[in-house]
């Protein structure tokens, strides 16, 4: 039988990086495309004996169906903590619980946008959020990226050029793909080119409790006044992502629709996973936890960035990151980059070409993504001296 798809699914793609994940998974192959946290970092003693805990105290409320909105308790607890450590929040702000922050992009796009709007997003950026949009029928505007974020002058021009804009979508903190972190001035400077275009703000912020070197820096959500701004979080990156908690904190009047929308899609969030982690959070160290965690990604990436210097320092280009769980490696314009990491596969280390994160997938890159946090030490050092034989066949 022929089989008649959507005109909004009908073009996608899988996902490169689930595609490429599927080597990672036989025997012998080293891990770089992955983006999974560090398997030492996850509290797996904790997580189970609040589990077990959870099965004795409370089984009946952690297995039954719950509100849309999310966990009281998780929610409360989070509306202070965010408040307190971030200075997320307003009172004209609510919070929702969704199942990890991938679905803060669906519950976005679905809630503000008609097919055919536009979205601006850095360019390269995440791929997830990338076809997430795309699914809804939107028209993606990238925007370059610099050393310090998205570059303000090209987003200015974005934003006039495209007037039925509904919202700029930005990593700021350790951007997926490039790892770069915006500068406070750029942050300070996007948030006024959407209060001067009236447009909101889509802030993703799953990589900034990883941050193991340099300054923090505050959200854009921080500055907001004006209810421009729509922020993701999640616990995927520093608890679990198999729990598939994260949440969304914005306007009263757009989590009101979200809540609507969720409930059309997968009822609320696992109620099971939110009980684990609101316990972890409020009965466990939760900050020497992050501060463990923190420990583990500055050696993992000391360790990648040593070898890379040593193996192929001279051949390809990349910025050191202050945080997250990518490096993102430019190779000379002479270089075929997919050729390369085709190559690389052959020699069983996968690693995710650059044009998987582009807004426009025809587009040319010459950079593709490595990952620390994944593998082991060991596959780090395979896997960096295999980059570097491969370097070599390619780059004169």
């Amino acid at each position: 039988m022929d089989y008649s798809f959507s005109s909004s699914v009908a073009g996608l793609k899988p996902s490169a990086i689930r595609e490429i994940l599927k080597f990672t998974s036989v025997p012998g192959y080293v891990p770089f495309a992955a983006g999974n946290p560090a398997p030492e970092a996850l509290p797996t003693e904790a997580v189970a004996k609040i589990a077990a805990d959870i099965m004795s105290e409370t089984p009946v409320a952690a297995l039954q169906y719950s509100v849309t909105e999310g966990y009281t308790p998780l929610r409360d607890h989070l509306k202070e903590y965010m408040k307190e450590k971030h200075n997320v929040g307003t009172t004209d702000d609510e919070l929702i619980i969704t199942s990890g922050a991938q679905q803060v992009m669906n519950l976005s796009a679905m809630v503000l946008c008609n097919v055919g709007d536009s979205v601006i997003c850095e360019n390269p950026s995440f791929i997830g959020s990338l076809n997430a949009f795309r699914s809804f029928g939107l028209n993606l505007v990238g925007v370059d990226m610099d050393d310090d974020g998205m570059n303000i002058e090209k987003l200015e021009a974005a934003l006039k050029a495209n007037p039925n804009a509904k919202f700029i979508y930005t990593i700021p903190t350790f951007q997926n793909p490039s790892g770069v972190c915006m500068s406070l001035a750029k942050r300070k400077a996007v948030y006024e080119l959407a209060k001067k275009y009236q447009i909101l703000i889509l802030e993703d912020n799953p990589y900034s409790d990883t941050r193991f070197a340099g300054k923090e820096l505050p959200t854009i959500k921080s500055f907001d006044t004006d209810g421009l701004v729509i922020y993701a979080g999640t616990f995927s990156k520093v608890i679990s992502p198999g729990l598939r908690v994260g949440y969304a904190i914005a306007p009263k009047e757009i989590i009101s629709k979200m809540v609507v929308c969720k409930q059309t899609s997968d009822v609320h969030t696992s109620i099971f996973s939110q009980m684990i982690c609101h316990e972890f959070m409020t009965k466990y160290d939760y900050e020497e936890h992050l501060d463990r965690n923190r420990v583990i990604y500055r050696k993992k990436c000391d360790l990648m960035t040593y070898l890379m210097d040593k193996n192929i320092g001279d051949k390809i280009s990349y910025i050191k990151p202050e945080g997250g769980l990518f490096i993102w490696v430019k190779l000379p314009d002479s270089v075929d980059m997919t050729a390369f990491c085709t190559r690389a596969v052959e020699k069983k280390v996968a690693t995710v070409p650059g044009t998987a994160f582009t807004t426009d997938p025809s587009e040319l890159s010459h950079c593709f993504r490595i990952n620390y946090s994944t593998p082991t030490d060991e596959q780090i050092v395979k896997g960096i001296t295999v980059l570097g034989q491969v370097a070599n066949e390619f780059i004169k």
